[in-house]
């Protein structure tokens, strides 16, 4: 049984929702608003791309270091100490029209992320078991929910060139209200993982995921085959071989490096690179998509940006809630393996969809409903299948290296989905050609094809009812973690 029971499952619950909601919000809530930003500050394109990038690396950086944090001295402190910073980072965005600044702020709310991992960790820890494998499905179906309601709320609150600050005074007010819930739902954890914060590691880690993500979301701008971004890219393994090394050296490592190495906890994390390519080859695919001039590019439906996001991408954030519980009982029936693997090929059938029917809005928005539900199902069984392959006491860690791995594949996708669209780009027209979003959708249904096999190769294991962890350095927590080493294969 989990070892700290909350007085009311369902407001923890709500609590956890909210802040995984907020977090998932804080990475797609931007995208429509750079336009306005550009108008309103008078910032170049490539200035305006350190504004997503600055959020990215700053996510990727502060997400495992918050969730050692949270295996240390508490998931509940650690998750308003992201909560506080992203709410420091709205207000800043909201008062000020320094793109300097702006970048900073972008730079805080990146630490939100942290709060999506900590909500699961939360989760495993209070929740009862009999309903804890459907409660982590609730909270990862928040991160494809979260992203669509990011987009609708920012196109509301910034069409027809509004003040673009609007959008970050509705996430400070937000941001209030889930730190509000957290404080209040969320019970404070007693069982605390021994050893202290890895500091070299978590900066060593830090660095060699820039050295991943900067190339990546840069590239299109500095040229992919200029010398900084072959360097970065040549260097980003030599720095993930040197963290390696330091974590096996250690006496307390960040990430116990073992982990990464069994089966289920590795494929799962393959998975979850692809799972984000096709996320966020969905809304960029889609959106960009529809909102083509269809008069002058041959293709698309001339949407605006509201339109894109409640006509053609909302519909798969409505299927994403349904299809969370549902995955949640399948996960529970059958197992995360089964799944999983269920998931890409509804991937593969939804993106698959969406490259050979693509030309009225019923086949888009078809497509994208069984794309989004594909989303909705596999990050259900991710969690299921990371919190069985590790001990308790490394579940923060755990779903934050989980984490990474998804926004890695996001990044990946934004740099293709670009890519693509510039090199298909007509010189009459200075449009992409169709042909380039085909290559999207069909790229996104292959990942889907490559998490149904990456699932099929994770062992199988019965049927679990996921429960709490047993207290840190009992006999009960060594045999849970062999327990969760056989697992994993």
């Amino acid at each position: 049984m989990p070892e700290t029971s909350p007085r009311s499952p369902g407001l923890l619950l709500t609590a956890l929702c909210a802040a995984g909601m907020l977090a998932a919000t804080m990475q797609t809530a931007v995208v429509p608003i750079l336009g306005n930003i550009g108008d309103q500050t008078g910032a170049s394109p490539g200035a305006l791309s350190w504004i997503v990038t600055a959020n990215l690396l700053s996510s990727a950086v502060t997400t495992p270091l918050f969730g050692r944090l949270g295996d240390l001295r508490g998931k509940r402190g650690a998750m308003m100490l992201c909560l506080l910073l992203m709410l420091a980072g709205s207000v800043l965005a909201a008062i000020t029209t320094s793109l300097p600044l702006l970048v900073l702020a972008r730079v805080l709310q990146g630490a939100v992320t942290g709060v999506f991992p900590l909500a699961l960790s939360v989760a495993r820890d209070t929740v009862p078991r009999e309903r804890l494998t459907g409660a982590m499905a609730l909270i990862s179906a928040t991160l494809s929910i979260g992203g669509s309601i990011g987009l609708v709320a920012a196109g509301l609150l910034a069409s027809d060139g509004a003040d673009y600050r609007n959008v970050f005074w509705l996430a400070s007010a937000v941001g209030v209200l889930a730190l509000g819930a957290v404080a209040a739902w969320v019970p404070a954890d007693t069982r605390r993982s021994e050893g202290g914060l890895d500091w070299a590691g978590a900066l060593l880690l830090g660095g060699a995921l820039v050295l991943v993500l900067l190339p990546l979301s840069q590239g299109g701008a500095w040229g992919w085959s200029s010398p900084v971004t072959l360097t970065l890219f040549a260097a980003a393994p030599v720095a993930l071989a040197c963290w390696v090394l330091l974590e096996r050296r250690v006496d307390a490592p960040l990430v116990d490096v073992r982990m990464l190495t069994r089966r289920t906890f590795l494929l799962t994390n393959v998975t979850a690179v692809l799972m984000g390519f096709a996320m966020f080859g969905l809304y960029l695919g889609v959106s960009d998509f529809v909102q083509m001039p269809s008069a002058e590019a041959g293709y698309g439906f001339t949407a605006s940006v509201l339109s894109a996001a409640t006509v053609y991408l909302l519909p798969a954030a409505l299927v994403s809630l349904v299809a969370a519980p549902v995955g949640g009982i399948l996960v529970k029936r059958y197992s995360g393996r089964a799944v999983l693997a269920v998931s890409g090929l509804a991937g593969l059938a939804g993106f698959g969809s969406l490259t050979l029917w693509h030309g009225s809005t019923g086949a888009v928005i078809a497509g994208a409903l069984v794309a989004g539900g594909s989303l909705s199902l596999a990050y259900a069984a991710m969690p299921a299948l990371v919190v069985q392959s590790v001990p308790a006491a490394r579940t923060g860690i755990a779903n934050s290296i989980n984490s990474i791995g998804r926004s890695v594949g996001a990044s990946a996708a934004g740099a293709v989905v670009a890519a693509l669209l510039v090199a298909t780009t007509r010189r009459t027209t200075g449009l992409p050609a169709e042909s380039g979003f085909t290559w999207v959708f069909a790229l996104s249904a292959t990942a889907g094809a490559l998490t149904a096999c990456a699932a099929l190769l994770i062992p199988r294991t019965p049927p679990t009812v996921l429960s709490g962890a047993a207290p840190t350095g009992t006999a009960a927590e060594t045999a849970a973690d062999v327990t969760a080493a056989r697992r994993a294969g």
